[in-house]
């Protein structure tokens, strides 16, 4: 992400993706935080949904 704008575009495109109930995404700390419904989306779909506007994704590590 170049900027503020990036992290708002994520989000929103995140926001209106089926299966997605809340999108944040942080741009100081380069993070976000996806809650999804895991019977219409799942963690790879979302990763996919954020490489699609052209910007990379991984899920964190625990």
């Amino acid at each position: 992400m170049h900027c503020g704008a990036c992290a708002a575009g994520i989000q929103m495109f995140l926001s209106n993706t089926d299966g997605v109930k809340n999108a944040f995404i942080d741009y100081n700390t380069k993070l976000g935080e996806v809650e999804y419904d895991n019977e219409k989306i799942n963690q790879k779909t979302v990763v996919k949904a954020v490489e699609e506007v052209g910007y990379g994704a991984s899920p964190a590590q625990n």
